[in-house]
């Protein structure tokens, strides 16, 4: 059976307007607190990987915007997907969050690959195509492992050693004196960044760096229903790691392109359509536009401005769920602007015909725009 998930600021103890300083400094104290490493609490190791999602989403303002917005679900349909950290050594989550220096400067595990940067790739569609689902090709430029080399940064026939700077460690020590006493110090090595290892023989392609720039396309698949400013995940199509690390996610951001004819809210599509002043009194078969092309709808005698058709289930269709909302049909009455004198002579004629039992209360304009607007 599924279980609700903990809003993440209740998982920090945090309001929901703590800036990002608040967020940073609880996710610090809980990790202290409940790291298997340094916790005996029987449930540490979950609620630990607990904080460092509700971090991971809060940390960053565009995951962030869409959870404020539209909770897990906006998450989940918006590609994101926690990181699934190994929690087998303190130091190297700590570095993950924050850096190498935490704790002064207790760094992870040197000469371990790095994972590769994550990428954002831009696609624009139009909102029928959003509505229907829709295959797009997205280039977008991104880096690559060295072919000649492996990514290792040697030239062929020759390997990395060991940094001579560091033994290895990637990161050198050193003690200073102050009016407090000792103080012991931890930065990354200068002379390899931080890798334990340095390159005599460096690859020619690639200059030692064992990575290259490349343009590439990818054919995303485009889910029906998606709205604008929502991201697709692509996982290890990003840049790629450093010593053979893993490569990066690629996040396609689409954009849906307004439609003149349409305005969407939520999974409901709204649209209007002119009648004549004669059409409105007298009824009229009129050709109205839909996210599935024209649609011939009837209209009754009398029918009033303001007045709003509902098409049930013409609506978009809801994101990786069931179902399609509506689309709302609001009438407007054009009144003629230029009439001709026989036209005017007409037209005098009824108005002097006319009576109450004409005209009756409908609820005023006012009202039924906003309903169409919910």
């Amino acid at each position: 059976m599924a279980t609700t998930r903990r809003d993440y600021y209740e998982i920090l103890g945090l309001s929901r307007d703590a800036d990002d300083r608040a967020i940073k400094s609880s996710f610090r104290r809980l990790a202290r607190e409940l790291h298997p490493d340094v916790s005996d609490h029987p449930e540490a190791h979950e609620r630990f990987r607990e904080a460092a999602e509700a971090y991971e989403v809060l940390s960053k303002r565009e995951t962030r915007e869409l959870y404020d917005r539209y909770g897990h679900d906006g998450l989940r349909t918006g590609g994101f997907r926690p990181t699934d950290f190994d929690l087998g050594n303190f130091a190297d989550i700590f570095s993950a969050f924050f850096g190498d220096d935490l704790f002064g400067g207790m760094g992870g595990r040197s000469g371990r690959s790095a994972r590769g940067a994550d990428l954002l790739a831009e696609v624009e569609i139009d909102l029928v195509e959003a509505a229907e689902g829709v295959a797009r090709q997205v280039p977008f430029p991104v880096v690559v492992a060295c072919a000649t080399c492996g990514g290792n940064g040697a030239a062929p026939g020759t390997s990395p050693v060991t940094c001579s700077a560091c033994d290895g460690l990637g990161r050198i020590q050193s003690v200073s004196n102050s009016l407090f006493g000792q103080v012991l110090r931890t930065q990354g090595c200068a002379r390899c960044g931080g890798t334990g290892q340095t390159v005599e023989s460096p690859c020619h392609d690639c200059s030692g760096t064992g990575r290259q720039t490349a343009q590439r396309e990818l054919d995303v698949e485009i889910p029906r229903g998606i709205h604008d400013g929502q991201r697709i995940r692509i996982s290890g199509e990003g840049h790629a790691g450093a010593l053979g690390g893993r490569a990066g996610d690629v996040y396609v951001l689409v954009h849906v392109r307004p439609d003149p004819r349409f305005v969407r809210e939520g999974n409901d599509i709204i649209s209007s359509v002119d009648l004549t002043m004669t059409q409105a009194a007298l009824g009229a078969m009129v050709q109205v536009a839909t996210l599935e092309g024209e649609a011939e709808l009837e209209f009754e005698p009398g029918t009033q401005p303001g007045e709003i058709r509902v098409l049930r289930g013409k609506g978009m269709p809801v994101l990786q769920g069931r179902g399609f909302g509506d689309h709302r049909v609001l009438v407007n009455v054009a009144v003629p602007g230029h009439l001709s004198d026989e036209q005017r002579q007409l037209l005098e004629e009824f108005a002097r015909s006319e009576h109450d039992r004409n005209y009756g209360s409908d609820g005023g304009l006012f009202g039924k725009i906003r309903s169409a607007f919910r």
